[in-house]
């Protein structure tokens, strides 16, 4: 699906720089090739150490975004790792009363996350570095994306293998898992019970996925409708794990949080990803091989 309707996008990288700048000028092509009008707070030649610039001048781009009277969406150009380091210099109450869509994955989700403690939505998706400026972009990443943020409301279907029969409803809210437990105990982390928890996270070992997800339960934080699992790839497994792995920690962490955990969510540090409205109704279906993830009540494109 491609966007039909023009969207004036904001491009901010508030955690790293582009380390390509032809890919990224690649990304911001097709972007505008998707009916994007591009105004780029980004700007390459300011890159600082592995930031897409100083932390005042990344929080600047950020609020700059958010003034623009014109910007319906801002997008981050990718994650990697600062938005810890400028959260307290933000003005939250800006970026959440502003109205625009704010949209990235990995590290972003800190800024997911503050916003929604703020009670404003944003997107889970696709950056302009990797999703738009590879070589061979995803049709699947990219429909779902256009899908998703044109509304009202958007469906994810996914198999999902050693579920459950369930039905639920919730504040669809989560992320990065590393950057979520790093939020626990600050202000930037909204309370939300009873929710859809949906979690990715790239290059950790099982036995970092079950601490973490021990640090939320034991923080109180995993009393949720459903936690969904996205990518989990990349964590090394050797000879002395005797057999431990994302299965067993699985089966390990099923037994003791108490709350359905369904895997195979098509999200993450992968090629073919979904787009999710954090913060909005989620309705959860699932057979006990298939599920459906439906968001509605969001604001999108239409009503932005």
């Amino acid at each position: 699906m491609e966007n039909n309707v023009q969207t004036c996008v904001a491009i901010v990288a508030p955690s790293g720089y582009a380390p390509d700048e032809a890919a990224y000028g690649r990304g911001l092509d097709r972007l505008r090739a998707a009916g994007c009008d591009i105004r780029e707070y980004y700007v390459p030649s300011l890159k600082h150490q592995r930031f897409g610039g100083c932390d005042e001048e990344r929080v600047k781009q950020l609020h700059a975004a958010a003034r623009d009277p014109d910007a319906q969406m801002v997008m981050a150009v990718r994650g990697g790792y600062g938005l810890s380091r400028i959260l307290p210099a933000l003005d939250l109450d800006l970026l959440a009363a502003c109205g625009k869509l704010f949209v990235g994955h990995s590290d972003f989700t800190a800024l997911h996350m503050a916003l929604l403690a703020r009670g404003a939505a944003s997107f889970a998706g696709p950056m302009v570095c990797i999703d738009y400026s590879r070589d061979d972009p995803s049709d699947f990443t990219l429909d779902h994306f256009w899908s998703c943020l044109k509304g009202p409301s958007h469906v994810i279907a996914f198999e999902t293998p050693g579920g459950c029969a369930l039905e639920a409803e919730g504040v669809l809210w989560g992320g990065n898992l590393t950057m979520l437990t790093h939020l626990i105990g600050t202000p930037w982390m909204p309370r939300v019970d009873g929710g859809i928890l949906f979690l990715e996270d790239v290059n950790e070992h099982p036995y970092r996925i079950e601490r973490m997800l021990l640090q939320m339960l034991y923080a109180g934080l995993l009393d949720q409708k459903a936690i969904v699992l996205g990518d989990f790839s990349g964590g090394p497994l050797t000879s002395y794990d005797n057999g431990y792995g994302i299965d067993a920690m699985l089966t390990y962490l099923r037994e003791r949080i108490g709350v359905p955990i369904l895997a195979g969510l098509p999200f993450g540090h992968i090629r073919d990803k979904a787009t999710l409205a954090v913060g909005s109704r989620a309705r959860l279906v699932c057979d006990g091989r298939a599920a459906t993830l439906e968001m509605r009540g969001y604001k999108s494109l239409a009503t932005c």
